[in-house]
């Protein structure tokens, strides 16, 4: 591999039109410090659940946990857990545990808490920069570069004026339409109706955050993907499984996230999903995040709780 390159060499600019700030960065990343180690989380987007968002409880936990730690460390991975269904009526509180502080690596403890009860619970290490000879990783899959595809919106019109559509699906791809999602998705190669019955567990699609983050601080670029990577993350455990089963409950159980190379998470990128596993009322799902260069910028693990209706069998009928 060649030497390490900053998010603007690798990305090559792709800013959005305009220069609106990412509505990630001044409104779902922006923290009120309380005291010393201890932030409120408000939030922006609300999934029709009702349930919290996993990646803003990761955005947040990690944005509490880079500001104890100095400039000049970088966060390298983060693992989390799930413990309560979060109320979205309520601001989210952040302690931070300064676990260690060493002289290359220092680790965060952040506990989230609503009303008076750990929701979640996330451990994150960070890492002085240094430098080495050894390096590989993968290469990124050929893929139409973002400017090539459809944006999500338009996909879903397009899903909606199928006569042939059917009304379940209807009703879901009206509700991720009416959706303020603060990011950008473009699919690789997207389903038509009649492949739906034969889909591997497997996903690609471009993203980036809504509006204009910049170079800023490289930390925060991590909080962004951290908010990100939880999107339609789990959902690639469903994709063989939609027309045998109808869900009734998911949620994510833990996420992982390793942070390998610098990127702009305002910049297009490839997030490339797969499930190698689902079973036990569970699904295990691992993702990759890649700069438009090819670096390896992030990798994610996930495992969540897949709860479907059983089967309607002609007796009940």
């Amino acid at each position: 591999m060649s030497s390490p390159q900053t998010p603007e060499d690798g990305q090559g600019g792709g800013d959005p039109p305009g220069d609106l700030r990412s509505v990630l960065v001044t409104s779902v990343l922006n923290l009120e410090p309380l005291d010393e180690d201890l932030f409120r989380g408000r939030h922006y987007w609300i999934p029709t659940t009702q349930r919290l968002f996993g990646g803003q409880i990761v955005g947040q936990a990690l944005v509490a946990a880079a500001k104890s730690v100095s400039e000049d460390i970088q966060v390298h991975s983060l693992h989390c857990y799930f413990v309560r269904a979060g109320d979205p009526k309520v601001p989210v509180l952040y302690q931070v545990e300064r676990t260690r502080t060493g002289a290359s690596f220092s680790v965060r403890s952040v506990k989230a808490v609503q009303h008076g009860r750990p929701i979640f619970i996330c451990q994150a290490s960070f890492q002085k920069t240094q430098p080495s000879p050894l390096q590989h990783q993968f290469s990124m899959p050929s893929v139409p570069p973002p400017e090539e595809l459809l944006d999500y919106e338009t996909l879903i019109d397009q899903y909606l004026r199928d006569p042939n559509l059917q009304e379940k699906y209807r009703v879901g791809l009206n509700r991720i339409a009416a959706q303020d999602v603060p990011i950008e998705i473009k699919l690789i190669n997207p389903s038509s109706l009649s492949q739906l019955q034969n889909m591997e567990p497997k996903q690609m699609f471009w993203v980036r955050a809504k509006g204009y983050i910049g170079e800023g601080d490289i930390k925060m670029h991590c909080c962004v993907a951290a908010y990100i990577s939880d999107y339609a993350f789990l959902s690639t455990a469903l994709l063989p499984h939609h027309c045998q089963h109808k869900v009734h409950f998911m949620v994510s159980l833990d996420h992982s996230m390793w942070f390998h190379a610098p990127f702009r998470a305002d910049h297009w990128m490839l997030y490339e999903c797969e499930s190698p596993w689902a079973g036990g009322s569970r699904g295990l799902v691992r993702g990759q995040l890649w700069r438009r260069d090819g670096v390896l910028a992030v990798s994610c693990a996930q495992e969540g709780v897949i709860r479907v209706k059983p089967p309607v069998t002609e007796s009940r009928l």
